[in-house]
């Protein structure tokens, strides 16, 4: 049984995903319908957690929008997902990064890989 499901979601899984994880600061590209017109809508920000599932995978963007704090999550192999580019490579020690939440300006940077 475990099988049949592993070789259903095989073919659902994206290929052209980039190696990115937290830290990494992202632009997601997504899908978005209004009415019958199509357009693609951009989110940048700095990922903050990378869930991995399979075909349920996920990753957490967290960005500052006129001082507001917003936070985002995609399905890695959503269709409506229509590209990912990594802007730029962070040095981080954790896997999840949720205590930005908390910090502000300067505090909150995260350095760049080299």
């Amino acid at each position: 049984m475990g099988n049949i499901i592993q070789e259903l979601e095989s073919e659902f899984i994206k290929q052209d995903v980039p190696q990115f994880g937290p830290g990494d600061t992202v632009t997601v590209h997504v899908k978005v319908v209004e009415g019958e017109r199509e357009r693609l809508q951009a989110f940048e920000g700095v990922v903050i957690a990378r869930r991995n599932r399979g075909i349920n995978s996920s990753f957490t963007v967290r960005k500052v929008s006129y001082g507001e704090g917003v936070e985002r999550v995609f399905p890695l192999h959503s269709p409506n997902v229509a590209r990912i580019e990594v802007k730029r490579r962070g040095v981080v020690r954790r896997a999840k990064l949720y205590f930005l939440r908390e910090l502000t300006g300067k505090a909150a940077r995260i350095r760049e890989r080299v």
